[in-house]
This record gives structure tokens, sequence and C-alpha cells, in this order.
């Protein structure tokens, strides 16, 4: 597989030539980016339906990403019979410890009638929702909604160019999928029978603790250097469009925090800037509010019994506080408390700005918190203090 090389957001050069934001803070860590899930799954689909149409499959297929990257990859597998095509994309998760590194995702598409759009399906190896609080609904396949975007543009793509509309059934699988998504968070979110296609930009960023550390001090340095008094630190690539939005910051001022809110706060603490916004799913800064530094789901969970204690805060009654203790995820928490006029998204903002107060140690920072959902959307402020 290659990576076209385009310039990417955060690519812009800072003061005697650095480079400050997320694609910089990457490139200074010397890993290798790999490709989500998703877009192994938008590559095989794209090749399996332009052979479909054109009994040709296109090998190497190119896509193009959320942020224009046009990357690559090479087929593993494919077959056409008279009713449907199969593509097989092997996914390089680059240097990161991913446990479908290696993985054969398999594409299998089929023409519908005209009028019934796409539709997923899930095949062997990819994991289907059970449990509500995941931003699917429960029966349909985990496939999640940018990967659905994503494909979904590039069946309409395909079809434009041979002039059919874009009615298509797309069947995912993974080899080995049920059995590698054991090690994964899945049966516990009620996934079940194989993985989820995750991923938001369609690359995986590879985490060295010590590497991406050291990449969001320089990016605190250059930050610091092209004289910016705000900074924010942001959980990934939805977070970062939030603030951008919110507050209109450059791309030097942006820290790709990741799950190292604690490297973020305690550089800060020692190389002050004059405010600091920390943005970030809520399920993520759900557990900075309880204590959390490291917010990888491998090394801190969601606490949903602390989620409940800050919904009795908020005016939560009994019931509802026992609701949101057993909720499935945190985001289904959210829910819980939006419907009953609740405000957990505030109250966990809020309680995550005065953590990380807390370990500023009286630095003169002012921080403010903002906590979004999946699609990006403000779900929660903890107002600058």
């Amino acid at each position: 597989m290659r990576d076209s090389g385009q310039r990417g957001v955060g690519e812009t050069d800072g003061p005697g030539g650095a480079k400050g934001g997320r694609r910089a803070q990457l490139e200074h860590t010397g890993l290798r980016h790999g490709w989500t899930t998703g877009a192994c799954a938008t590559a095989a689909t794209t090749a399996a339906y332009t052979a479909l149409l054109s009994g040709e499959f296109p090998d190497p297929v190119t896509i193009t990403l959320p942020k224009g990257q046009t990357p690559a990859f090479a087929l593993a597998a494919e077959e056409l019979t008279g009713r449907s095509a199969m593509a097989g994309v092997v996914k390089d998760a680059g240097d990161d410890p991913d446990v479908t590194h290696g993985a054969l995702i398999r594409a299998t598409v089929r023409r519908l009638p005209a009028g019934q759009g796409v539709v997923f399906r899930a095949g062997a190896g990819v994991g289907t929702v059970t449990r509500p609080g995941l931003p699917l609904a429960v029966g349909e396949a985990a496939v999640n909604p940018v990967p659905r975007r994503m494909m979904s543009e590039h069946v309409a793509e395909v079809a434009g160019r041979y002039g059919v509309g874009a009615d298509a059934e797309i069947t995912l699988s993974v080899d080995h999928g049920e059995e590698i998504a054991r090690s994964t968070w899945n049966p516990r979110l009620g996934i079940l029978g194989g993985l989820s296609i995750l991923g938001t930009t369609g690359i995986v960023v590879p985490y060295s603790c010590s590497a991406w550390i050291d990449s969001i001090r320089r990016g605190v340095d250059v930050a610091r250097a092209a004289g910016r008094t705000h900074v924010a630190g942001c959980t990934g690539s939805t977070s970062e469009k939030t603030v951008v939005a919110e507050y209109g910051l450059p791309e030097d001022a942006l820290l790709d925090m990741g799950d190292f809110a604690g490297a973020v706060l305690k550089y800060i603490r020692r190389h002050p800037v004059d405010r600091l916004t920390i943005c970030g799913g809520f399920a993520k800064l759900s557990k900075l509010a309880a204590g959390h530094l490291d917010l990888h789901s491998g090394r801190s969970q969601v606490d949903k019994g602390f989620l409940a204690e800050l919904a009795r805060r908020g005016g939560a009654d009994r019931g509802l506080a026992a609701e949101v203790a057993a909720a499935n995820t945190g985001l289904a928490a959210l829910h819980l408390c939006q419907a009953a006029g609740v405000p957990l998204g505030d109250i966990v903002a809020a309680t995550a700005r005065d953590e990380a107060l807390t370990v500023l140690r009286g630095a003169p920072v002012a921080v403010d918190v903002i906590c979004v959902d999946r699609s990006g959307a403000v779900v929660g402020r903890g107002p600058v203090r």
C-alpha cells in the first residue's frame, strides 16, 4: 500500500521552519501510520463494486479519505460471479500495536433494485450490535457511521462512472474476526460475532507512549514559539474540528493529545500558556473527570458508578442513577440523562476541568473543557476557570 503524500491538517510551517499540529506530531514520532478497518473495507468495496460493473478488479485500488488523502491498496483476494463480486484487503496498522493488524477484510457486493440505496450486512467475523448505547441501532452490522459514509460515497462515485444507480448490498467479513474480537471490548459492549469496522479519518495513528508524549511537548514548544496564548489538547480529529469551529485556533495551536491528558497538563504546568482548552469525547473525558490521566481503553475504563454519582449531583433521582450505573456505555448514560433533563455532559466537563486544574498545581493557565459526541456535537461544557 502507498500513500499519495498529500499535505494534510497540521502541516503548516511554524517559526524557523518548525511545524505544529496533528500531522507534525505524527512526523516527529518517526512512527509509520496505518489504515483503519474502515479504510480497508472502503478499498475492498470500491474494488468489488468496480469489478461487478466492469468485469475487472482495479489493483491497486485508490480511495479518497475524509481529509483528502488518496492511498492505494493492493488486493489480497478477489472473486467475480454473475451476481456478486468479492475483494479483500489486508489491514496494515503501521507501527501501531493493533490486534487487527494483518487481518484480511473482505467486501462482497451485489447490485440491488433501483431505489434501495446502500445496505450493509455483517458477514463472518464482523459483529452485530445487540445492545443500545452505540451509534448504531440494535441488530445492525457493526460498521460505524464514518466508514458507512465512505463506502456509500465510493459506491456512488463508481456507479456514476458507469451510469447506474448507487444501489448495492455490501457484506463485510473479516477472516478469523470472531476470534480476534475476543481481544477487544466488543463482547462487553454487546457487539457479538466479530469485529467492528471503525475509523473517522481512515488513518491509524501509532501510539508509542514515549514518542507521542515527546511529540506533545514539541507541539507545546512550537505553539509558544509562535506566540500562541491559547492552545487546545484534543483527543482526536473530531474534537479538533470542534475546537477550530468554536475558537478558530490555528493549526500550530492544536495539540493531538490522544489518550495522554496527563502529558499535556504536566508539560504545560512547567511551560505555561494563558489558556488551555481540552476537547474530547464524552466517555474519554469522563475518565479525566474521575482522575485518570491516561485515557486509553486498555488502561482506564468509563466508571458508570461515578457517572451515576455525578448524575445525582445534577438532580437525577435514585431510579435514573441506577439506570446510569447499569448503562452499556458512557454515551448511553449521557443519553439517559439528556432525556431526563439532567446536565450530565456539563457536569462531566466541569469536573474534568477541575481535575485538570488540580494537575496544573496553580500554574497560571486558565482551563475550559468541551465534551463532544461521535459526530462532534457539543454535549458538555466546563467554562473557563
